[in-house]
């Protein structure tokens, strides 16, 4: 609900009822002079146009709705939000997302796997603010997309701007591991994790998983492997970024759970079976509890004004009101 900094402008919407009385009273009346225009055997001269009146009806709402405006304008509503300013480092999570074109495969209630599994980070990621995100994009070869950071909204458009195979085919799980220890390996945070998110067996790269997960284990960083995806014959469509051609049928679905607990196991962490949008969503709540740490922090106050807004839009509507009396009905105001 708006705060307003001026509440007793209010009373000068007290003049609209006072002005409708006065001249309902005719205390308080337009100065009109009657005249009567016939020829010299004919019938009076009369004036009746439906959209003349609608007109001025409109313009006397517009002129009041201007006024009404801008009384609230005066009034200087103002919205206070409250959010917390972390004065202490949290936890550095990056995520190692397989972007491979398997990922594409629609077996969540016919949304593809790479749309759940963003939908279900961008979620943790709202619910969980102070903490560092990071997103290394995983397919034929591992790039850095956001380097750890606590801008939310930053890391969630660069999550968004992901792209089914831009990496090529094939799923380099090692070399996306070894990229997001680079990346941890020199953080002060007090906690740091690599959340593995994929459907597939390392195919690519050349940098074996566990050797990627124990190197993760020495600098302090535990790994989690989530298994994302059903077996099956599953349907897959996507649009080749480099190409544009689009691709559709269907995806013989098959991964090695053993190989992705293995990396789960080197990197002290833990693996989990998704097969479904709730198992993703309960996966990360898991690992976020896990990894979270005591943080100090102070709350901030900020308070946005409508003033200017509204101004604005009372001009607008005092100059619409004006423009249709003066020009179309060619009155005085």
């Amino acid at each position: 609900m708006p705060d307003f900094k001026n509440p007793l402008a209010f009373i000068l919407l007290g003049f609209l009822p006072l002005l409708f009385i006065l001249r309902k009273t005719k205390i308080f009346t337009r100065i009109s002079f009657y005249s009567t225009i016939a020829d010299w055997n004919g019938k009076p001269f009369g004036w009746s146009s439906k959209l003349r009146n609608f007109m001025s009806g409109l313009s006397r709402f517009f002129l009041s709705a201007g006024y009404v405006v801008m009384v609230v304008a005066i009034a200087e509503p103002v919205i206070y939000r409250q959010e917390r300013v972390y004065t202490s480092r949290g936890t550095d999570v990056v995520f190692v997302l397989d972007v491979s074109p398997s990922m594409a495969a629609r077996d969540f209630q016919g949304k593809r796997r790479i749309d759940v599994s963003k939908e279900a980070i961008t979620a943790l990621c709202l619910q969980n603010p102070g903490i560092s995100y990071g997103l290394v994009s995983m397919g034929g070869e591992a790039m850095v997309t956001v380097p750890p950071t606590e801008d939310t909204r930053l890391f969630i458009e660069r999550l968004n701007d992901v792209q089914i195979g831009s990496l090529g085919d094939g799923t380099a799980i090692g070399t996306g591991i070894s990229t997001a220890v680079y990346h941890l390996s020199t953080s002060g945070a007090p906690k740091k994790c690599i959340v593995l998110v994929t459907d597939g067996e390392n195919n690519a790269g050349s940098i074996h998983p566990e050797t990627a997960a124990e190197l993760s284990s020495r600098n302090g960083i535990t790994v989690y492997s989530l298994g994302v995806g059903t077996s099956g014959s599953v349907p897959i469509d996507y649009v080749d970024p480099k190409t544009g051609k689009q691709y559709s049928g269907y995806l013989n679905s098959t991964f090695d759970s053993d190989a992705l607990r293995e990396i789960a196991k080197c990197g002290h962490g833990r693996y989990f079976e998704v097969l479904s949008a709730s198992d993703l969503s309960l996966a990360l709540s898991v690992i976020s509890r896990n990894e979270s740490t005591a943080q100090s922090y102070h709350t901030k106050t900020t308070g946005e004004d409508f003033y200017p807004i509204l101004l604005f839009i009372s001009m607008v509507c005092i100059v619409l009101g004006w423009s249709i009396r003066r020009i179309y009905l060619e009155e005085y105001v």
